[in-house]
């Protein structure tokens, strides 16, 4: 995950462009990035921020940074902003998402004497091949849509020169980009969160593919996007934050009723109280327990904003960590309780089974409920670097397990009502030493977002089916039909 920021005006930009930046803080943990063009030309600062958070590395040091246009970004894997000068002249660029086929392009421009000063992780820095990309053609417009024929994945981007800021949304419109105005000055954003605080009002939500410039003089359609769309659906589950709206729809709101149709599944369960892995586990309790009339408390209290996410980090041993420090149990509210634990979803499970669960467990929860807001995951992430593998992934080692070797067809392990899917759960619910467990239905996963399904990337819980254009898997063998 990464998220970007863009803002211009009459006036010294950087000020809004350093917050703008620090409210995708939820996105990345790697590095921090910004590039601002001024009376002087460019002036760029990429600081890690694997250990600190945004505002502690680019506070201070951007008050002596002048200019009326900057972007920035917090990126999960590769340094950026990255600076070219070119044919085009020069430009900076930052960008969110996933070239699966980088290497292969890389080789080809190796073959053609194009060399490359970045590297990220012994290999090439995928943004930097996106500004090798685009700076190949004749204009801007051209190189961003050259740039979508040619890759493979998701990437949506922004790039600062002269003209501007160009912004330029993933023809999947796996990834969300916003524009907002606030008097005469304009912004993009990945997150509308940074908007709020900030005083911009959105104006238009890219569609995918579309490409529009922001300058003094306006906003400038460059590129017509188009309706057919493939949003990430963990946005509203997972990544995105409360205040976020995407599509029009509210992140916060999205994950109540995800919580309302999880209470709904669990008419006979009783408990004594309903919480949620903070952060985003919080809301979809809520919503439990406004459906349920179990009360909402909460036994689990995150320690600061400094510890970040232990979904993102690169390492196993680093999302070990702060999944053991970040969360800190309250005994007196777990003790002797029956606890419905509503979390955003099992990825790898080792964090929940072997901290979140072993701290309720410890200060005395006579039973453990666990539900997750979305169903199974089952495929890596083709658009983003969050998962890479099927062996990562807990529903996956279930299914090696019960089968004893790996299977292709996993359709009965997608079916909530196969005695396979039964299985899974309960080896699962065993591994992960709960009392019971239950997934969201796809179906209810959708309904709660509240989109057509064809307009959502399913990837990570059905696969490719997800951009089949007849229909799309069901939670039986079955297929829902498009909307017409």
């Amino acid at each position: 995950m990464s998220g970007i920021f863009g803002v211009i005006s009459s006036g010294n930009c950087c000020s809004e462009l350093c917050y703008g930046v620090d409210y995708h803080s939820h996105l990345g943990t790697e590095y921090g990035g910004v590039a601002v063009l001024g009376k002087d030309g460019f002036n760029r600062r990429i600081h890690s921020i694997a250990q600190s958070q945004f505002k502690s590395k680019f506070y201070d040091e951007i008050k002596s940074i002048d200019g009326n246009s900057g972007i920035g970004v917090i990126s999960d894997f590769d340094e950026q902003p990255i600076f070219q000068n070119s044919k085009l002249g020069p430009f900076c660029v930052v960008t969110n998402g996933q070239v699966v086929n980088d290497k292969d392009l890389a080789d080809k421009m190796f073959k053609d004497g194009i060399t490359f000063s970045e590297v990220t992780r012994g290999g090439i820095n995928m943004t930097e091949l996106v500004a090798k990309l685009i700076a190949k053609e004749d204009c801007f417009v051209s190189g961003i849509e050259k740039l979508f024929d040619t890759i493979k994945g998701a990437c949506s981007l922004l790039i600062l020169n002269k003209d501007g800021i160009y912004a330029a949304r993933d023809r999947l419109g796996y990834s969300p980009l916003v524009v907002g105005k606030k008097g005469s000055a304009w912004a993009v954003t990945t997150e509308s969160a940074a908007f709020i605080n900030l005083g911009f009002e959105i104006v238009k939500y890219l569609e995918p593919g579309e490409i529009v410039l922001l300058n003094e003089q306006g906003l400038f359609n460059k590129s017509a996007g188009k309706d057919d769309m493939q949003i990430c659906s963990f946005l509203w589950i997972y990544t995105g934050f409360p205040a976020s709206c995407y599509e029009g729809i509210n992140v916060e709101i999205v994950r109540e009723r995800s919580g309302t149709l999880l209470a709904k599944g669990d008419k006979n369960l009783k408990a004594d109280l309903a919480c949620g892995v903070p952060d985003s586990g919080t809301a979809h309790a809520i919503g439990y327990a406004m459906e349920s009339g179990i009360p909402f408390r909460r036994p689990l209290v995150k320690y600061t904003p400094g510890y970040g996410r232990s979904y993102t980090p690169p390492t196993q041993e680093l999302r070990d960590l702060i999944a053991t420090m970040k969360l800190i149990s309250i005994e007196s509210i777990i003790r002797n309780n029956r606890i419905v634990l509503c979390e955003d979803s099992i990825v790898r499970g080792t964090q929940l089974k072997g901290f979140t669960i072993v701290k309720l467990w410890s200060a005395g929860a006579t039973e453990i409920h666990v539900r997750v807001a979305c169903p199974p995951l089952m495929f890596p992430c083709k658009y983003n670097i969050s998962t890479r593998t099927t062996k990562e992934l807990a529903a996956r080692r279930a299914i090696r397990d019960i089968e004893a070797r790996d299977v292709k067809d996993i359709s009965d392990y997608l079916n909530p009502d196969s005695e396979k899917y039964k299985a899974m759960l309960n080896w699962l619910a065993k591994d992960t030493n709960v009392t019971t467990l239950r997934y969201q239905k796809l179906s209810d996963m959708i309904k709660a977002i509240g989109l057509p399904a064809e307009k959502l990337c399913l990837q990570c819980w059905i696969g490719d089916c997800s951009r089949q254009s007849g229909c799309i898997k069901k939670d039986t063998a079955g297929c829902l039909k498009k909307e017409s």
